[in-house]
């Protein structure tokens, strides 16, 4: 559903993996494929009898698990099977499906809406989906039609045993929001399983992280500004423990009549968003959890998002477009987190 903006910042990073002295200093840098874009994985002070290729193998292995049930672009996925059953009884699933979607359902209660895993229909109609319905500016007649499909309440969630029921049949549920914090999470778990507690793990620009990096100081997340076609920074977190996610509208679009459409559908329009708010980075516990909140308070805009953002103690940022530039929202739970100086150059 959407590309998330947060790139990791680190010094003295030269290729897969690189050393320092001493020992636990050392950094294990991972990076691959997965879920449509990138993976890195930074590890400092890997433990002694833990083999870095096969714990490479391990994180794949879960990566593709987790692909394997949420994707939308694998027609043999878990999620894709469950998007083609018409069936409005209740459907067995995997825990992980369930666990996926009860979070969202979580965030949609509390958004009001404005996030909607049920909102893959619209998303596909826009031409933001694997499924390519058009490559016009759909018709209102289209855009109502596909509306009549998104209504988050007509997903339940079952959770012994874990099964999921439509009460209309033609739901399409979505994951693209979420799903890549979940498996940010998962890979954390994993890590930390194996006595792993200096970490960073990133998933596209979602990002969770541990302890310290290579130098023994905080790891440094930046938060880029939501510009279209160049990479620049507004800020750089420094964090030892938490989950980073950022939602914009400038990396995923498409230009119709000197237009901009988003890949970011407001449910209850049908339309991609319209306002002035660029971007939202939101800070909490776990990945999954700051991945959905920051494409709901996207949605909502710069008023109701930050209201909601406010009400519900979020630690979110908030970037707005305005005829001089990029003004700033931050929350009372975010200034209490982090002090944001000067923007980075």
């Amino acid at each position: 559903m959407k590309l998330i903006l947060i790139l990791s910042l680190l010094s003295s990073l030269g290729g897969l993996t690189s050393c320092s002295d001493p020992a636990e200093n050392r950094l294990t840098w991972l990076t691959g494929t997965t879920m449509g874009t990138g993976y890195s994985i930074k590890i400092v002070g890997l433990p002694a009898g833990i083999d870095s290729k096969a714990l490479e193998h391990s994180i794949i292995k879960l990566l593709v698990n987790i692909n394997s049930v949420m994707s939308t672009y694998q027609q043999d996925s878990e999620l894709s099977r469950f998007n083609r059953n018409h069936s409005t009884q209740w459907v067995a699933v995997s825990s992980a499906l369930a666990t996926v979607v009860t979070e969202a359902q979580k965030i949609s209660q509390l958004s009001q809406g404005a996030f909607d895993v049920t909102v893959g229909s619209l998303v596909n109609l826009w031409g933001f989906g694997p499924v390519h319905l058009t490559s016009e500016i759909p018709s209102l007649h289209q855009i109502e039609q596909a509306k009549e499909q998104v209504n988050f309440n007509l997903l339940k969630i079952r959770s012994l045993p874990p099964a999921l029921k439509k009460e209309r049949g033609d739901l399409y549920v979505d994951l693209s929001a979420i799903a890549k914090g979940y498996g940010v999470d998962q890979v954390a778990t994993l890590l930390e399983s194996q006595g792993i507690n200096n970490y960073l793990v990133d998933i596209g620009g979602e990002e969770r992280l541990k302890g310290y990096g290579p130098k023994g100081t905080a790891w440094r997340v930046a938060i880029e500004q939501p510009l279209a076609g160049e990479r620049k920074v507004a800020h750089i977190l420094d964090l030892t423990v938490g989950a980073v996610a950022t939602s914009g509208d400038y990396r995923n679009y498409f230009d119709q009549n000197g237009k901009r459409y988003s890949h970011i559908i407001n449910p209850s329009t049908g339309w991609p968003i319209t306002h002035n708010l660029a971007s939202v980075t939101v800070f909490s516990a776990t990945a999954m959890e700051a991945d959905g909140l920051a494409t709901a308070i996207l949605v909502l805009g710069p008023e109701q998002g930050f209201q909601l953002a406010e009400r519900e103690q979020i630690a979110a940022l908030l970037l707005i477009k305005t005829p001089a530039g990029f003004r700033e929202e931050v929350t009372t739970h975010f200034m209490s987190n982090f002090l944001l100086g000067k923007s980075a150059e």
